[in-house]
Formats: C-alpha cells, structure tokens, sequence
C-alpha cells in the first residue's frame, strides 16, 4: 500500500501528462481544444486512476469527446507510464466531471433564494408595525395599568 503523497504525486504527474498528450499528441478531432482536465484520483495501491474531465460545448460534443477519449486510453495510458516510471501503469478511467451541472444548480438556487429576498424587501418596505414599534410591557406600563384598574 503506497502512502497518500505518493498517490497524491502520481495523480498530478497522470493529470498533466493527460492534457499535455490531448493539448498537442492526439489527432482525433472529436478530442479538441474544448476538453479540460480538471481532476485525477489515484487509489491506494496506484493500480487505478480516475480522469475527471470536462467539455465545453453541447450533449453531442460531449458523447463525441468521451468516445474520442475511450479510443485513446491505451495511446495516454503507454504516455503515462513512459513519464510515472513506476512498476505498473494505472489504469485510466474517464469520468465527466460533474462540477460545471453542481455549480450552475447552485446558482439557479441562488439566482431564486435572491428573488425571493427582493419580493419580501419590497414587500415590507412600506409596512408598519401590528403592535406598535415595541410591542413588549415594560414595568413602568404596568403601573400605570394598575392605578388605572384600581
């Protein structure tokens, strides 16, 4: 079992030669300038590596790149192991990465939860109170409400 900061190494080392070998040795041309790397995971025993990936574009430039990626597995995979120097090569495994859908959620529900605020600012921005500014007995009311019941 190798220790996590040579996992974490090795990840980095696999995410760079992996773009460096998209940006400028593949030819496929469903594997352009509109694939990121933005993340790599190596498991424990470095046997395995996650690709996190992203495209810029629409569903079918996506599907396109992830099938342009299935093809060069082998061709990145050889690249990684010429530059890790290590005694097995991990695998790869490519992953969309979810990140650009989580984020662009989290802003719809912003974008929302800001609408909502502006409606109640509006809302209560000619509002009075329904008790009175202070709606609380203080003791000095309550001595004037006593000699006023006696």
């Amino acid at each position: 079992m190798a220790d996590n900061a040579r996992a974490k190494r090795l990840a980095d080392l696999i995410r760079e030669v992996v773009a460096q070998k998209l940006q400028r040795g593949i030819k496929d041309p469903r594997l352009g300038s509109h694939v990121t790397i933005t993340d790599t995971r190596v498991t424990g025993d470095l046997r395995e590596a996650t690709v996190f990936y992203t495209v810029y574009g629409d569903e079918e430039e996506r599907t396109a790149a992830a099938a342009g990626l299935e093809s060069a597995k082998g061709i990145l995979r050889s690249e990684v192991g010429r530059a890790a120097g290590v005694k097995f090569t991990p695998t790869l495994t490519f992953v969309a990465d979810a990140l650009p859908d989580t984020a662009r959620t989290i802003e719809d529900l912003l974008d929302k939860a800001r609408q909502s605020d502006a409606k109640v600012r509006e809302t209560s921005s000619g509002a009075t109170y329904a008790g009175g500014a202070d709606p609380y007995r203080k003791p000095a009311d309550d001595e004037t409400d006593g000699d006023a019941a006696e």
